[in-house]
């Protein structure tokens, strides 16, 4: 059986594939995508209404309303919902603006150098912000009503929108080394995501996880901790839990042999785990769908 995609790089399938950009909107943040994923695509999330924080990289990030969140590729990121939280989404692929690039290679600087020149947050009470989230509006909205030529005026917004940011919004961190540092301990925690996820059923302890990363298990469990958000046998069960639903949603096996597929030795246990996350049980679920 094939397994989803998970902390293998996530593929963004564009509905368009001779225009890859696309908008969404998401109220809250489900289980599932609270997993720590990357992408090629770039993203801008407009924070609608309520809050939260991304941990991206090991750096946390709280937003609030008003606020604009940049994402680049590969970023290693993970989302959390505060209170009533409501999120519209532009994804594009970096390819899109290729020729603009040629005239002004600088214009991907706001996320090329998200987390060291500039910040991955334009909060809602800078002097651009207002002009940046009515340019980000408009994207959304030509891109729901397709009007003729909305792929060209999508464009010339998002070229507006990222040169405003270049002239506007840079900076140089004092934290410039110790960032630096954080990407580095990133590349070593991608590696050991990467073996956990395809190995969902092993029975993993932290010794062997950190021995993954050559790392004492708590220098390991400090820097998986500032990056995730949790510790990495609380993380283990939230990836198993993700595969769990995936394969409730997706095929006809019974609950039990998904309980052992997901690495859980205890059907009572996987139940009650089940339930404390999703807020369903695995048979709830089931019947809903």
């Amino acid at each position: 059986m094939d397994r989803p995609q998970r902390i293998t790089r996530d593929h963004v399938f564009f509905p368009d594939h001779s225009f890859p950009f696309m908008v969404s909107t998401t109220e809250g943040v489900s289980p599932r995508f609270q997993r720590l994923h990357w992408h090629q695509a770039l993203e801008i999330n407009y924070i609608r209404s309520g809050s939260g924080y991304y941990l991206m990289n090991g750096m946390k990030i709280p937003f609030v309303e008003g606020d604009l969140v940049f994402i680049n590729s590969n970023d290693l990121h993970r989302a959390f919902e505060g209170e009533n939280l409501v999120m519209d989404i532009i994804m594009f692929d970096p390819s899109l603006l290729a020729i603009d690039l040629k005239y002004d290679p600088e214009l991907m600087r706001p996320f090329r150098e998200a987390g060291e020149h500039f910040n991955h947050i334009v909060t809602h009470d800078q002097s651009v912000s207002r002009e940046l989230a009515r340019l980000f509006q408009r994207m959304m909205t030509e891109y729901h009503t397709r009007d003729d030529v909305f792929m060209s005026l999508i464009r010339a917004d998002l070229i507006r929108f990222l040169g405003l940011v270049n002239r506007y919004l840079q900076h140089t961190p004092q934290e410039a080394v110790q960032l630096t540092m954080k990407h580095r301990g990133m590349h070593v925690l991608r590696k050991v995501l990467h073996t956990m996820e395809l190995n969902l059923g092993y029975n993993w302890t932290l010794n062997e996880l950190a021995e993954l990363a050559h790392l004492s298990p708590s220098r390991f469990s400090a820097l998986f901790h500032q990056a995730v958000g949790t510790s990495p046998l609380n993380y283990l069960i939230q990836l198993r839990l993700t595969y769990a639903v995936h394969l409730l949603e997706t095929t006809d096996m019974k609950i039990i042999g998904i309980a052992e597929e997901c690495g859980f030795r205890n059907l009572s246990n996987f139940n009650r785990l089940f339930k404390h996350h999703i807020g369903l049980s695995p048979s709830e679920l089931r019947e809903r769908l």
